[in-house]
């Protein structure tokens, strides 16, 4: 899938903050090869409420994150939210089914360790 346009789910973000360490080689080297690699609002919306109840903690800041991995920054949009809205009830947490909208509408591969997500039928790369 080199060559690629990826969305981060929220485990990927912790886990690049983090060092890496929970991501295989294999993964990594298919993102460094990307065209493309995408963070949603919605993650970073989702981590701050966790970081704000303190239940996570981060070493860099969203914003070094974006330059560090060079992510570019994919803003919530009123299609993604119909889209949404539309997705068959396989997941209950709003922010994954918001990415899983997002992925649909902007044909992105949604890179997660989330098994669950797969079942919506949609380009997804395990890590």
């Amino acid at each position: 899938m080199s060559g690629a346009r990826y969305l981060l789910d929220s485990n990927i973000l912790v886990w690049l903050d983090m060092g890496n360490a929970r991501i295989s080689p294999a993964c990594l080297i298919l993102l460094e090869e990307a065209e493309e690699r995408f963070l949603s609002a919605a993650t970073t919306w989702e981590l701050s409420l966790k970081i704000a109840s303190g239940k996570l903690q981060f070493a860099s800041t969203f914003d070094s994150l974006l330059k560090v991995f060079h992510l570019t920054e994919l803003p919530v949009a009123i299609r993604h939210g119909d889209c949404a809205s539309k997705l068959p009830p396989i997941h209950r947490d709003p922010f994954d089914r918001l990415l899983v909208a997002q992925a649909v509408v902007e044909g992105l591969v949604l890179v997660t360790g989330d098994k669950k997500l797969v079942e919506y039928g949609i380009p997804v790369l395990l890590v």
